[in-house]
């Protein structure tokens, strides 16, 4: 519970803005936690897929340095796949953590905190993680589910 309300206090700290946008918010906390392995000498996500494998063990995520290029791992062609990697794994029916929900921060409390910076940008509405299409026992996102994307500029 601890961490919930810390990482509530976080999105009420923001300085000097209600909403949570890209480039006031989402940019510099991507360029700090994501940068490295997900930055502009990182291939773009069908290079990346090609040799996902060896991209994986040398540590290089799919591109995602712009506003353009995150939006295809939220919206299309990659739907969901932000909120699935970051996600901590407590509302996701799984109980398990997304691989990338580590990097958000050096302590449980910090990844809480980005974590909940970016479900507000996302729109707490619209962060389920759904594919474009149904997977297994998932049924794809809907148009409604896509019209509560938030992902202010």
């Amino acid at each position: 519970m601890r961490p919930l309300l810390l990482a509530s206090l976080a999105l009420l700290a923001l300085p000097g803005h209600a909403e949570v946008t890209y480039s006031e918010d989402i940019r510099p906390l991507w360029q700090q936690r994501c940068s490295t392995c997900h930055g502009a000498a990182s291939p773009y996500w069908g290079e990346w897929q090609k040799e996902k494998d060896s991209h994986k063990k040398r540590q290089i995520g799919p591109r995602m340095d712009s506003y353009a290029e995150l939006l295809h791992f939220v919206g299309w062609p990659q739907t969901g796949a932000l909120m699935r990697q970051l996600d901590d794994g407590a509302r996701n029916g799984k109980g398990k953590p997304g691989g990338m929900y580590q990097h958000l921060g050096a302590s449980e409390a910090e990844r809480q905190a980005n974590l909940a910076i970016f479900r507000a940008w996302v729109g707490e509405e619209a962060w389920n993680g759904k594919h474009w299409q149904d997977k297994k026992d998932q049924a794809g996102i809907t148009k409604a589910e896509l019209e509560r994307l938030r992902l202010a500029y």
